[in-house]
């Protein structure tokens, strides 16, 4: 399956500016840097002078805004573009492997993200008197929307409180609230109202991603699991699949190989110890499945990488 944006610069003039304008406040705060984490809770703002390699990382709920150049999401065979046109959203954590594939010296890759909070969607459903979903088969967690010139204009204001911080506190979650209702009525709304609706499938399968995530070194039962969230077996299977693209049992392999690099590089463990930490049996098997997801044996895998960071060839700003 593939999920292209077309990449072109919007037509509608009001559009193009208003793009401008955001692209330049963006461009001013990472000035010299590639990730700039604001003063407003959950919002991120991220350049990119160059394309980069593939970056492995798990992406949770949020919305992703690209003023100027495209980044490319892979999630299972999925494969999303989002650039000026498109924004990227995300209802649930997934592991997805992140590129920038746009990105020049002269024009950059500016963007920025920022963080969904479920509760307060779930709160906007109430408040705005927008009914649940319908019921239906779960979809994938994540998806690109046309981007529309009053969520850009919101986000403008967003980021506008950064040169006045002593507002953040009282005017950040009055615009945020405001952009996750743009986000409600738009053509991706009926994915987030499902996954804040208590009870839905999809709702069931993000209790599940939860008890992973908090879990993951333990041995896995999936009839367990299944159980937790009151859904039989090949229920939840199947709608696990639908919303992560990949079995729960390869969502756990993600979250402890990533875990065992993580803990290699920044640590300085050997592999054979993490792989006993983040719950394997066999070291041997470890080191295949590490191979097969990172493209190396764990050795050569961490090599590079502090080969590439002693370099500054890590792109940060993939992980926008």
């Amino acid at each position: 399956m593939n999920k292209l944006a077309n990449g072109l610069i919007p037509e509608d003039p009001e559009m193009a500016a208003a793009l401008e304008a955001l692209g330049r406040s963006i461009a001013r705060w990472t000035d010299g840097k590639d990730l700039f984490e604001s003063a407003i809770p959950g919002l991120r703002l991220f350049r990119a002078e160059k394309a980069g390699d593939p970056v492995s990382i798990m992406y949770d709920p949020r919305i992703c805004i690209i003023t100027q150049g495209a980044k490319r999401v892979l999630l299972g065979d999925d494969s999303y573009i989002y650039d000026a046109n498109h924004f990227l959203v995300t209802s649930v954590d997934l592991p997805t492997t992140v590129q920038i594939i746009k990105a020049t010296r002269q024009k950059p890759c500016l963007g920025l993200v920022l963080r969904v909070d479920q509760r307060e969607i779930s709160q906007l459903m109430i408040d705005s008197h927008l009914p649940p979903p319908r019921p239906q088969r779960s979809s994938r967690g994540m998806a690109t929307g046309e981007v529309t010139l009053p969520l850009i204009t919101a986000f403008q204001r967003l980021v506008d409180l950064l040169d006045n911080q002593k507002d953040i506190p009282i005017l950040a979650p009055i615009i945020e609230r405001e952009i996750f209702y743009r986000l409600l009525v738009g053509d991706q709304g009926v994915r987030l109202r499902q996954m804040a609706s208590a009870g839905s499938q999809s709702r069931q399968i993000a209790r599940a991603i939860d008890w992973l995530k908090g879990n993951f070194t333990q041995p896995l039962r999936i009839e367990d699991l299944a159980s937790q969230v009151n859904m039989s077996t090949s229920t939840f299977h199947h709608h696990f699949r639908e919303v992560t693209a990949m079995s729960p049992l390869q969502y756990q392999k993600w979250l402890r190989l990533n875990e065992a690099r993580r803990l290699m590089l920044a640590e300085n463990q050997d592999a054979t110890t993490v792989a006993f930490q983040v719950g394997y049996e066999s070291p041997s098997q470890f080191s295949r499945e590490y191979s097969r997801l990172f493209g190396a044996p764990p050795l050569r895998d961490i090599m590079i990488l502090r080969q590439m960071a002693d370099t500054g060839k890590i792109e940060e700003a993939a992980a926008g």
